[in-house]
């Protein structure tokens, strides 16, 4: 078993493309780590740098203590688990799960111990006699996990292997390769654009964006604390609010001003925050949607809104909401965050089943105080102290 280290590592394809830049990271011995972001990021390319499918054009990948920027792949010891499965149509899974260790030339009795104990940890002992073809998804991925795993290598790879399966399996899935993966205790280097595949699989979480690396943390580190803007809006379903906001002196204080509306900020943030002066350029202001709370009368921590929809998921409501003026009408537009794309509402709100409320309405919601985020405008980044 082995770490993976990133040392500066870029991929640069022709002079203009750069699909990883200067990428730094260890991937301890044992962990489950996770690389999540947008489509083009740069995440697949460095899972297949580490592969050795891509060559790197600078810096260094070490598995273990060894260097393997120039290794070919057969001899950095890992093993790879493909969104596609790419199974042996021909072969039955008896036949795939044993090829790699065929390859190697082990002696069968050997290979055939190792491949019922591999076929019985996933559950697929009874499926040895079939092929591909015969097979549900959610069983071919199990069998490509399987022949992976019969090698027993330094590290495993896998770049979306639950990309092809429906809801439901994704979710059994997800559950099964983090058991086993924490049973086996190999390091492993998990691609997905899924953030809540990424949130309850990984014991970091490495997020990315155009190449270079964002900020890796624990899930829940990741969700409380982003370092900027993009990682607000990235992690977390639905992700943080995000709304553009100026900064207003006031008797108690400072305030928010959100296009007609005033926000207080509790003193507290004064310290704890690098709050740009009032007459600055302003911040993004950040709130998840489960921070923001329908109540019965106005205060200096609350907003007038009106519900312009409401999407019901069984246990929860998201109630899409925008600002209104002082009247309770004349929707407010302010311009979203550069971390989020453009949407229809300024504020989405997490509410209970059967909160009742209706497209129309108007609420007076408050956001709660323990649980503001302020970023800077120009550069996304925190404003928190430490961050």
């Amino acid at each position: 078993m082995a770490s993976v280290t990133f040392q500066n590592v870029n991929k640069r394809f022709g002079e203009d493309v750069v699909a990883v830049d200067d990428f730094t990271l260890t991937v301890e011995d044992g962990e489950f780590l996770i690389l999540v972001g947008p489509s083009g990021c740069g995440k697949t390319t460095l899972l297949r740098m580490v592969a050795g499918l891509e060559d790197v054009t600078g810096g260094e990948i070490r598995i273990g203590n060894k260097l393997v920027n120039d290794l070919p792949p057969t001899e950095r010891d890992i093993a790879m688990v493909f969104q596609n499965y790419a199974l042996y149509p021909h072969m039955t899974v008896y036949e795939n799960l044993a090829f790699p260790l065929r390859q190697k030339k082990v002696r069968k009795e050997q290979a055939r111990h190792r491949v019922t104990e591999v076929a019985e940890l996933l559950g697929i002992g009874e499926l040895l006699g079939r092929k591909p073809r015969a097979l549900s998804g959610g069983q071919r991925q199990r069998v490509a996990i399987g022949r992976a795993l019969v090698r027993e290598p330094q590290t495993f790879l896998m770049d979306e292997p639950l990309s092809n399966l429906d809801a439901q399996l994704r979710v059994e899935m997800r559950l099964e390769i983090a058991r086993i993966q924490r049973l086996l205790g190999v390091a492993t280097v998990y691609v997905t654009h899924d953030q809540i595949e990424a949130m309850t699989m990984g014991d970091r979480v490495a997020v990315m964006r155009g190449g270079k690396l964002q900020q890796c943390d624990t899930p829940q580190d990741l969700y409380d604390h982003p370092k900027n803007d993009f990682v607000a809006g990235f992690m977390g379903s639905p992700p943080m609010n995000l709304l553009r906001a100026d900064l207003e002196s006031t008797d108690a204080g400072v305030a928010l001003v959100l296009g007609a509306q005033r926000l207080a900020v509790p003193s507290s943030y004064a310290t704890s925050h690098h709050l740009p002066r009032v007459d600055g350029p302003g911040v993004v202001f950040g709130v998840r949607p489960e921070d923001v709370e329908v109540r019965d009368v106005s205060s200096a921590d609350s907003l007038i809104t009106r519900v312009e929809r409401r999407e019901a998921l069984g246990a929860e409501i998201l109630v899409h909401l925008s600002l209104v003026d002082a009247e309770g009408d004349n929707a407010i537009v302010v311009n979203d965050s550069v971390a989020v794309v453009a949407r229809p509402t300024m504020l989405v709100a997490k509410m209970g089943p059967r909160s009742g409320v209706s497209v129309g309405d108007h609420l007076q919601v408050r956001l709660n105080p323990d649980h503001f985020h302020f970023f800077d405008m120009n550069s996304g980044l925190s404003l928190r102290r430490g961050a």
